[in-house]
């Protein structure tokens, strides 16, 4: 493993170890329910399952994007109850190249828990490794985690909107390129991206099999700003922005931000566009 990562064989020789918690984060954003019902049809051995717009999130309002951050404490108490604690390793799956287990690794970061790296390849490639899969659910444990949410890791509206233009911040947008350019915009009601941001597109981190690039190959790919002091990245709700932000902390890039409301935020002021 990595600090970042683990490998399918490494997980599957860790699954009986007592300090490693397995999070099945796959989600369908056009079939929300789509998630939960892979988990029942099969899992990880171990693995508990958090939804997206259930856990990981916190009910939308007007502003602040389609996935706001979710509460604090009723995050940590949904882990402590999946038993983790704080010398616990959190390894976050999903199968679809990271989107959703990038979120939650970034989330348990944010909380104040390091101990979280995501599943390389994801559930499709563990399973076809022949490694145990299962329908049980795993019971309700008894874990111990303190929040204590880094709030200078996050950025909104404003804070956008000031650092614009200025030399020491790069802006990144992690969507596809279709929608940067603003030629296509299948989910949010403005097409466009956020004035002088910079398109790095979160589905460059991975190959098409979901396993991530190599470390050097993300350094040369993130290059052109390891020596931006502040980079914010934000893409259409904040979740694939985490994907870029994991390819650049593998890269060796920390002074990252994210706007967590992200495009579909900055939607929700049509006459501020």
């Amino acid at each position: 493993m990595s600090t970042y990562t683990v490998t399918a064989d490494w997980l599957a020789k860790h699954l009986d170890d007592p300090n490693v918690v397995v999070i099945d984060c796959r989600f369908d954003l056009m079939a929300p329910e789509r998630g939960q019902q892979q988990y029942r049809a099969g899992h990880i051995l171990g693995a508990y399952y958090l939804d997206l717009e259930q856990d990981l999130s916190s009910p939308r309002q007007q502003y602040g994007g389609r996935h706001p951050l979710p509460d604090p404490e009723r995050l940590a108490a949904t882990l402590q109850s999946m038993g983790v604690r704080e010398q616990t390793l959190v390894v976050a799956y999903d199968d679809s190249r990271l989107a959703y287990a990038a979120r939650c690794w970034w989330l348990l970061r944010w909380l104040g828990h390091d101990r979280v790296a995501v599943l390389d390849g994801g559930y499709s490639h563990y399973a076809a490794a022949g490694y145990p899969t299962t329908t049980v659910i795993p019971e309700v444990r008894q874990g111990h985690i303190v929040a204590v949410p880094r709030a200078e890791w996050v950025v909104d509206r404003q804070g956008v909107i000031a650092a614009q233009g200025q030399p020491q911040t790069a802006i990144v947008d992690a969507r596809e390129p279709h929608r940067y350019r603003g030629e296509h915009e299948p989910i949010d009601p403005v097409a466009g991206h956020i004035p002088g941001a910079l398109n790095y597109p979160w589905l460059e981190m991975t190959h098409a099999n979901g396993l991530l690039k190599p470390t050097a190959e993300l350094q040369r790919h993130w290059q052109p700003l390891a020596n931006t002091p502040e980079i914010i990245v934000y893409c259409g709700s904040g979740v694939t922005a985490c994907v870029d932000i994991l390819g650049m902390a593998i890269a060796g890039l920390h002074q990252t931000k994210l706007y967590a409301g992200s495009w579909s935020d900055w939607c929700a002021y049509h006459n501020s566009l």
